[in-house]
């Protein structure tokens, strides 16, 4: 009897996967980091077949780190970095050029014509989502612009889109499959919340054609079977969702008002909001966090596009530090930031701000400022960003957060998390399986071939690793809030459109 459900999270940085047991605990994992093209300033690519390669060789290693064949795998869940768009050929699987991937500012001219047309209305009515080069729709548009014959083609079939998650199931499947779930589509600009389909409206005004677009399949559900030559045997592909969607289902938010956030390369926080969909005001995303069994779950989502990666920065562009886990002891180093405070908006501005055109900014340096005070305003950037979603999405849902449950890699930092506590006033709990990302698309793997009986039983697996309280004041607090806030207009619309 196959005792295990392998999880493959195909993320931004890396590609990894992890072999979960019927307790939600890792058996063993491998991952492979591949290479971040980076063309110029505001773009960035990934070559797919790295990240096909990288995914495949970790799929075998996390078998072989535990001595476990196919035969021993229940099912296959799929989780990804969202938005990231892919274009490849039907006939021969080939990719058309690099991924463009979801940091990308390549396509923020076409989403500022749209604004300008006055659509922006539409679009977050029928999508949740606001016009922005984030999005695959505007990649999509752009692509095809570029190439001449290639929308044409695109018409005629021939040419497809996926994101990643369609792109691994297409190679997975051998071809036979082209499939994604509700939450991926959710993240197009192209698929209506309200029908659960395609927007023909929406597609006349990018000029995509529909004919290069999955089928949009529930989230948990059997989506296809690995070719037998992969692992040996064919394994169902029976889960899937984008990586934050799967995160928010991995750590057990089931219930409305509840809330995540995952701290990766950027940062992204989704609340629960039910059954049906909540409209924000504060420039928020209306999402699918996931469909089973026939019932749709609505998220609210603020996404920040520079988390963790402020970090990599520190380490990879200023020389501060040799290994990211090095940033705590460093910023702990010092009681506080001195008044140093870093907006890192490398690649713009995410929600609430949607800015496209700012850019990183240091402020408050002094003679005395020193690298333990730049990489203590580098971790309390990642605190404050989230305080600004915290904030819009309070307003727009009437639901007070009482805690915030976190994951991702730099929930290991735990003078980070007291950071945030601090920050937001709320407890903030960290999981004992911190994987959560992989550990949501098993959990919708498993319900969908009886591995796990419901989402029940899913919550009472549910762990507490440590939870961290607020101890800062009030006032205090306020303060450096309102510093925050000041900072951040300094960094908008620093580059002219």
């Amino acid at each position: 009897m196959a005792q295990y459900i392998l999880a493959l999270d195909q993320g931004t940085t890396s590609s990894r996967a992890i072999v979960f047991d019927h307790d939600g605990r890792i058996v063993s994992a491998a991952h492979q980091e591949f290479e971040q093209i980076l063309p110029r300033p505001g773009v960035v690519e990934h070559d797919p077949e790295a990240i096909w390669t990288s995914q495949s060789a970790v799929a075998r290693q996390a078998l072989q780190a535990a001595s476990l064949t196919a035969e021993d795998i229940a099912a296959v869940g799929v989780t990804n970095q969202r938005e990231t768009t892919v274009l490849w050929e039907r006939d021969t699987g080939r990719p058309i050029g690099n991924a463009v991937v979801w940091q990308s500012r390549i396509s923020a001219g076409i989403c500022d014509r749209l604004k300008d047309d006055g659509l922006e209305p539409l679009f977050q009515e029928k999508t949740g989502l606001v016009i922005d080069a984030y999005f695959s729709g505007s990649k999509i548009k752009y692509l095809l612009d570029q190439t001449p014959g290639l929308r044409e083609r695109a018409a005629r079939g021939e040419v497809l889109f996926g994101t990643v998650d369609s792109f691994l199931i297409w190679r997975l499947t051998g071809g036979k499959r082209h499939v994604t779930d509700y939450s991926n589509a959710s993240r197009t600009l192209l698929f209506n919340l309200h029908t659960l389909d395609w927007d023909d409206e929406l597609l006349a005004i990018l000029d995509v054609p529909r004919a290069m677009l999955p089928e949009v399949l529930p989230s948990s559900g059997v989506f296809g079977e690995t070719e037998k030559g992969w692992l040996g045997r064919p394994l169902p592909i029976a889960g899937v969702a984008g990586d934050q969607q799967a995160a928010t289902f991995g750590q057990a938010c089931f219930e409305v008002g509840s809330a995540k956030n995952t701290y990766g390369t950027g940062s992204f926080l989704l609340l629960n909001t039910g059954e049906r969909p909540t409209v924000s005001k504060n420039k928020l995303l209306t999402t699918i966090g996931w469909g089973i069994d026939g019932r749709v779950t609505y998220c609210l989502e603020g996404s920040v596009f520079v988390s963790g990666a402020v970090v990599q920065w520190l380490r990879d562009g200023l020389g501060l530090i040799e290994k990211s886990s090095d940033v705590e002891a460093l910023a702990a180093s010092v009681p506080d930031s001195d008044g140093v405070v870093v907006v890192p908006a490398f690649t713009g501005l995410g929600a609430p701000h949607w800015d496209a055109y700012a850019r990183g900014t240091v402020l408050g340096i002094s003679r005395g400022t020193t690298a333990a005070h730049l990489a203590r305003a580098a971790l309390e950037s990642m605190v404050w960003q989230t305080r600004d979603l915290v904030e819009a999405m309070q307003s727009d849902a009437g639901i007070s957060l009482h805690e915030l449950r976190v994951d991702g890699g730099a929930t290991v930092n735990n003078l980070m998390l007291q950071m945030q506590a601090d920050a937001l006033g709320t407890n903030v709990q960290r999981p004992v399986v911190a994987e959560t990302t992989a550990l949501g698309a098993a959990y919708l793997a498993g319900l969908a071939v009886g591995y796990w009986s419901d989402q029940q039983e899913i919550a009472r697996r549910w762990a507490l690793d440590r939870e961290f309280r607020p101890r800062m004041p009030e006032a205090e607090r306020e303060t450096r809030y309102r510093r925050w806030k000041r900072a951040v207009q300094r960094a908008l619309a620093w580059e002219e459109g």
